[in-house]
């Protein structure tokens, strides 16, 4: 299944990256590297916003850049720029550990104070002067610290001088904006949220079109059609069905795809780091940032007064009798509370 395309960053028309760190660390040279990508000895101590234009990224969204100082009279001008920004990128520099160390010394509990709710992007800048005689990797330096504060998304080095993954420092960022982990997927339990597996259940139940609990070849691909405008190849269906079957068993039955091969390809997608295909699928249909339905997406009879009338056809009426005949397991002509909650399962929480 193929990710998402500028759709995917929901209605967002910019992001506000807000670049702090320790003085030295080389904000300033990366912020300058990223937008002329080129290195330059002159950069002036603070740079003024910076702006990357929408095609720089493939969502298509426009990046503004705040650099920042970190000297005592510059906090309160720093603390506004925090507060203001969609993201945060916090840099140490490579060759110096003390900075290194000041991130959960200093800055991590600086921002916690501050009540900032937003992602965290750590970047080791000045990669390339780094004592080689110190072959510690990234993950063993920042395992630690990202247990501690989970507000990190992620977590990369690179160099201004070399230009090695200067504009990476900047996609991540976006990505964490307009793809965020916190909704989708809890770190500490490893699993999806019960609220994201609420909405992706909602949307595997309207694909499941002779109710039998499993997506056929023929709904996995109007499944495809609707989110990425593009079919599924049969040798890509039977690819996908292979891959569950792998790790989940009970993921795939006679019958096709069942919900929790879904969810578990959903788990997949955000821990290969593809979250922009999952955030693809819920934004297709209506969920927002915190996974609840806008109300722009709401069937119209929702939106309007409570006085206006609506007259089913008699096709809709025979829908509405297979549903409830569906859901009616102990065939009483009547839904038990739990069999009418798993019926209304699908509809809008509104």
């Amino acid at each position: 299944m193929p990710g998402g395309d500028s759709a995917a960053a929901g209605g967002k028309t910019g992001v506000r990256i807000v670049v702090v760190g320790d003085r030295g660390t080389g904000k300033s040279s990366l912020i300058a590297a990223a937008a002329t990508e080129s290195f330059s000895e002159n950069v002036s101590p603070v740079l003024p916003p910076t702006r990357l234009p929408a095609d720089f990224f493939p969502d298509r969204v426009p990046i503004t850049i705040i650099d920042t100082s970190a000297n005592l009279e510059s906090r309160g001008k720093l603390n506004e720029e925090l507060k203001r920004a969609d993201v945060i990128v916090l840099t140490y520099a490579c060759d110096f550990p003390l900075t290194l160390t000041r991130l959960s010394s200093f800055w991590l509990q600086e921002f916690r104070r501050l009540e900032l709710k937003v992602p965290v992007i750590v970047v080791g800048c000045k990669v390339d002067l780094r004592d080689d005689n110190q072959p510690i990797s990234l993950e063993q330096i920042m395992g630690p610290i990202m247990q501690q504060y989970r507000e990190i998304e992620t977590c990369i080095e690179c160099s201004a001088v070399t230009l090695m993954q200067v504009p990476d420092v900047f996609y991540y960022a976006q990505k964490a904006v307009l793809h965020p982990t916190a909704p989708l997927f809890d770190q500490d339990t490893q699993a999806l949220q019960p609220r994201c597996i609420r909405a992706l259940r909602r949307i595997f139940i309207l694909f499941d079109s002779d109710m039998d609990g499993a997506l056929n070849d023929a709904e996995l691909n109007d499944f495809q059609v609707k989110c990425f405008d593009a079919p599924l190849q049969p040798a890509e269906i039977v690819g996908v069905r292979r891959v569950v079957q792998e790790k989940k068993k009970e993921g795939v039955n006679d019958l096709g795809l069942t919900l929790d091969g879904f969810l578990f390809l959903h788990s997949l997608f955000i821990d290969k780091g593809r979250l922009e295909t999952t955030w693809a699928v819920l934004r297709k249909f209506g969920y927002g940032i915190d996974l609840k339905l806008r109300d722009d997406f709401l069937p119209a009879p929702l939106k309007h007064a409570p006085d206006q009338s609506i007259e089913l056809t008699i096709e809709a009426v025979e829908f509405v009798r297979r549903v409830f005949r569906l859901y009616d397991t102990n065939n009483h002509g009547a839904l038990r509370p739990a069999e009418l909650d798993e019926l209304f399962s699908t509809a809008p929480e509104k």
